[in-house]
């Protein structure tokens, strides 16, 4: 069980994890801990996603607000959007008098990226690790959510600095112009120096007892242990510890199969539990509760959905619709693939021709579908698209740049837009597919990559650097994904806070580049699965709050699937059709 009052804890206490582990959680209830035993307590939040005015029941500012039911915590909670945009706003400003309209474009939708997101999160945490007033009145700041191993590698670079990234036409810089943060270069280099020493700082790495989040735990330990930050330790939060029906039983043995298979550089790392609890981790009383005890809570909230629909209803809507090219899109661990692959395989049964793909690399899909006479199956390999990207970049920047320059560029090669970019030629030529058959995608670019390559000048240079001429899937490509009689996007998520949100955010990028989204899916639903259960049952209770909001965003058009204790493929994915 962790118990930061056990511990030996340095000054500053950075949380991290992928989305929906319970890091905001576990980085609260450390400071509610920590606090209750006399501490000063600073807590920060940078997550574009981050619910902490819902977990303290208070309005909160970027300045630091007391919370009055726990005397030592002082909560700060940043937008990094808002940051992102006064810092984008500032690097523009210069230039709209001077530079055509297209150009502007094309430079605002350089600096929309998650990648600048982060980066503006970075200018406003730097703040509070360099602040000598700050570091002097608390005994510990904790942060929840760190900086990625990318970014900080790309803050080390001389070259993140100068005044080539503004006129760079071999690779796209997914951070944009650096150069609007040059004051603050300083003040960047004295942060990464204070988040690499093991004295002063410890990283806190958040996972749930599932492959995908302990696999999102080792890459960022090991892309932060690259640069610097040695002091890690890990916390496995939702480990259920009483089981006594069919599901609670599998659950746990799936759980505890999940932690002896875990990566092994995670296993060196000092280990602490935390159990699943049964409510959501809000309010005063179940955040103190969180690494004390365990209570039983059940939600309160009313379902104010009538009809549940399934899957099957909306194969039943593509297949009238006659939907030509269908995305399944949300964030890592929701069921993207195995809902791809129900839909294919519903959509082949009503008489549909279907070619299925999937850019997941843990995602083979002849072992989750064995392809039958309607349904042909590939898969698109990021790496080796990306490799074969990388190649064509960095042989054509050779030409004109100094070796400074170079290393900025492979370090730009390796951010998430970067990748997004290297597949999207193999995402066109998959799509031209859609005149002769139902094409279903497993995971699509984003709203902002789709744009930044539509964007005037940086669209066309993208293309051209790599490949001469445009070819005319490229060229076709946005015309169809913008065409909702042709093309739809299938949001998947659960029935939880942070998967909720972050698939608002990718309906709000895909609005923005024009790509139409009608159906939603929540996915592993213990409300739908009526186990008998006590931390289950009450733990489900909960969801309906997340599905009561799904309905509402969605207008209705959702589908629900519930928690499947089997592994889903072949003839067990008609289970999700039913």
């Amino acid at each position: 069980m962790f118990d930061p009052n056990g511990l030996k804890l340095t000054k500053y206490l950075f949380f991290t994890g992928k989305g929906g582990v319970g890091k905001t959680s576990t980085a609260c209830a450390t400071a509610i801990r920590l606090a209750d035993q006399g501490k000063k307590i600073m807590l920060v939040s940078t997550d574009p996603a981050s619910n902490l005015q819902d977990v303290f029941s208070t309005d909160l500012d970027n300045k630091g607000t007391p919370i009055k039911e726990v005397p030592n915590l002082i909560v700060a909670n940043f937008n990094p959007e808002d940051a992102a945009k006064e810092y984008r706003d500032s690097v523009i400003a210069p230039y709209k008098e001077k530079l055509p309209e297209s150009v502007i474009i094309n430079m605002e939708e350089q600096l929309s990226g998650s990648c600048t997101v982060e980066i503006a999160a970075f200018n406003e945490f730097s703040n509070f690790i360099t602040d000598e007033k700050v570091e002097k009145e608390f005994d510990h700041i904790l942060f929840d959510t760190a900086p990625t191993g990318h970014t900080l590698r790309m803050l080390q670079l001389p070259a993140a600095w100068s005044n080539f990234i503004s006129e760079n036409t071999h690779g796209a810089s997914c951070l944009g112009q650096l150069a609007g943060l040059e004051s603050k270069k300083e003040v960047y280099k004295r942060a990464v120096e204070t988040l690499a020493n093991p004295q002063r700082t410890t990283l806190v790495l958040v996972a749930r007892p599932e492959d995908t989040p302990l696999k999102e735990a080792e890459r960022a330990s090991r892309e932060l242990k690259e640069i610097g930050v040695n002091n890690q330790i890990l916390i496995i939060n939702g480990v259920l510890q009483k089981a006594n029906d069919s599901l609670s039983r599998h659950i746990a043995s799936k759980q505890q199969k999940a932690l002896n298979d875990m990566p092994k550089d995670l296993r060196k790392l000092n280990r602490f539990e935390i159990p699943l609890r049964p409510y959501n981790v809000t309010g005063i009383e179940n955040v103190r509760a969180l690494l004390t005890d365990e209570h039983i809570k059940f939600g309160t909230e009313a379902l104010q959905v009538k009809d549940m629909l399934g899957l099957k209803d909306i194969v039943e809507d593509l297949a009238t619709s006659n939907k030509k090219v269908i995305f399944t899109m949300g964030k890592g661990g929701v069921g993207k693939t195995t809902i791809a692959a129900a839909i294919a395989l519903g959509l082949a049964q009503k008489g549909k021709k279907v070619h299925l793909t999937t850019t997941d690399p843990a995602a083979h899909l002849k072992f989750v579908l064995q392809d039958n006479k309607d349904i042909t199956l590939s898969r698109i390999d990021e790496k080796e698209e990306l490799a074969k990207y990388k190649k064509e970049v960095l042989s054509k920047a050779r030409e004109t740049m100094s070796e400074e320059d170079i290393e900025y560029i492979e370090e730009d090669l390796r951010s998430p837009c970067t990748q997004e970019i290297a597949i999207f030629r193999a995402f066109a030529q998959i799509v031209e597919r859609s005149e002769n058959e139902v094409v279903v995608i497993d995971t699509a670019p984003t709203g902002h990559t789709l744009l930044l390559l539509d964007s005037t000048q940086s669209y066309h240079k993208e293309i051209k650097r790599s490949q001469g001429d445009i070819p005319e899937s490229v060229k076709q490509l946005l015309p169809k994904l913008r065409n909702k009689e042709h093309t739809e996007v299938i949001i998947v998520t659960l029935a939880e806070a942070t998967p909720v949100y972050e698939a608002l955010r990718l309906e709000t990028d895909l609005k923005r580049a024009n790509i139409y989204s009608n159906w939603w899916v929540i996915n592993s639903s213990l409300y739908a699965t009526h186990t008998t259960n006590t931390v289950l049952k009450a733990k489900a209770s909960h969801e309906v709050a997340w599905i009561n909001k799904v309905n509402e965003i969605s207008n209705g058009n959702f589908a629900i699937i519930d928690w499947k204790m089997d592994d889903i493929k072949n003839e067990k994915l008609l289970s999700l059709l039913k």
